[in-house]
């Protein structure tokens, strides 16, 4: 499970959690967590753009974690909920809509 926890002016958060049964309860593990902060040309993104950026970001470099496996997303941002089906011009957003996939 790949949490996008954190998109603000400042920063990009995320941990990734692992679910395993311990005395027969499901119960989650941290991998890791990883965090960087925003760089000057981000700093002027809006929200959903800084929302995205912080999942594709997570998502790169978690790649070796993630790739082959089925993983969940979780995250606060309802527009990123809605991403893969976002109709939008923008060419950071359509760039990470492809990423995403």
């Amino acid at each position: 499970m790949l949490y996008k926890d954190a998109a603000c002016s400042q920063g990009l958060g995320a941990a990734l959690h692992q679910r395993k049964i311990v005395d027969g309860e499901p119960r989650e593990g941290v991998i890791c967590y990883i965090s960087r902060k925003i760089k000057d040309s981000e700093a002027r993104y809006g929200t959903t753009q800084t929302e995205c950026l912080c999942l594709v970001w997570a998502l790169e470099k978690l790649h070796y974690y993630l790739e082959g496996a089925v993983f969940e997303v979780y995250t606060d941002c309802t527009d990123l909920s809605s991403l893969l089906n976002m109709k939008t011009t923008n060419r950071h957003m359509l760039r990470w809509q492809i990423a995403i996939q």
